[in-house]
């Protein structure tokens, strides 16, 4: 299972987004604690709640539970799993709702809860991601479930929403998901290569290293620029960290610091900005994807066969996840765009 919060201001958007889903036939209401099922009515109970912590802002919590699309899941069971989830994350007095959605090729649940108990008193959010995270690996194995690798042990980062749609739109990989390929087959070419033939075989594809070298020679990380594409090794993914780098090769460090320190020079001429322009995953969706051949005629077609899949049980591609703020944001532009 993979888990996406949201916190936010208000109820009324995302309820009002799960009550139609309901009305289209396309979801359903597992359970809830309120009284009536009408969007005015809960928002009243709400309110009834609300009113005792008045100048609390992110009073609304908005999660969704995802499950890999080969699990046969009853909505009882669901329900359950819903209630184990919230108990376990110290939901126990509070307000809620929870609704399974049919229109995805995968199962999954929404739950809307009110921060505030019923006590008055709120609920911390304090590590809560680490928390929620946590719990859902310990549901699948109450549950049998399949597991799914938490996010600090995630080899390959997977792709976000906007990559997704981008590669929908041009029906070609990002250059994210094509680096990756690319150190992949780089590391795995049937024995261990030295610290040079890793720098040379990236760099004949293309792709140049920066390392985080001391002036003692010690490196704590590398970097990988591609058709001036720059992302840190951690937010490719586990196994493409410095430290998982350094287990798979040959690396010494008194040995190695020459080639180490010759390919950052290498990097820094190429592309002078290169060690200020680190980006993240998010930043690097909205880059230029290349052509399907790299610029030295490489078909990356093979290399990408693997990696060029769509995990829909991510919770980064789940399409329905309802932001206050992006909507107050979207009304605000529109608001400008009638004044000009």
């Amino acid at each position: 299972m993979t888990g996406n919060q949201i916190k936010g201001k208000g109820f009324r958007g995302a309820l009002r987004y799960n009550l139609e889903k309901v009305d289209k036939g396309v979801a359903e209401l597992l359970d809830s604690s309120f009284a009536g099922k009408s969007e005015n009515s809960i928002l009243k109970e709400v309110q009834l709640i609300r009113v005792q912590k008045p100048n609390l802002q992110k009073y609304f919590y908005h999660t969704s539970i995802n499950f890999p699309p080969e699990e046969n899941l009853s909505s009882e069971m669901m329900k359950q799993i819903g209630h184990d989830y919230l108990q376990a994350n110290g939901f126990t007095q509070h307000q809620f709702i929870m609704f399974r959605h049919f229109d995805a090729d995968h199962p999954h649940l929404h739950i809307l809860v009110n921060r505030i108990g019923y006590d008055g008193k709120v609920l911390s959010d304090s590590n809560d991601y680490k928390r929620s995270e946590q719990v859902l690996r310990e549901l699948e194995i109450k549950y049998n479930l399949v597991k799914v690798v938490s996010s600090r042990e995630a080899k390959e980062r997977a792709m976000t929403k906007d990559e997704l749609e981008m590669m929908k739109r041009t029906n070609v990989p990002s250059t994210k998901l094509k680096l990756q390929a690319i150190v992949k087959d780089v590391l795995t070419k049937g024995r261990r290569l030295t610290t040079q033939e890793f720098i040379t075989g990236l760099e004949s594809k293309g792709v140049r290293l920066q390392f985080n070298q001391a002036t003692t020679g010690y490196v704590s990380g590398i970097s990988y620029d591609y058709n001036g594409f720059v992302i840190k090794g951690a937010a490719l993914g586990h196994d493409f960290k410095w430290p998982s780098v350094k287990n798979r090769i040959d690396y010494e460090q008194q040995r190695d610091h020459l080639a180490v320190h010759e390919a950052n020079v290498r990097t820094k001429s190429a592309s002078p900005e290169a060690k200020t322009r680190s980006i993240n995953i998010h930043r690097g969706a909205h880059e230029n994807i290349a052509a399907q051949k790299d610029s030295q005629g490489s078909d990356l077609t093979a290399l990408l066969k693997d990696l060029f899949h769509v995990d829909r049980s991510n919770p980064d591609y789940h399409p329905d996840m309802v932001s206050d703020d992006l909507t107050r944001r979207k009304k605000k532009k529109k608001r400008r765009g009638r004044s000009i």
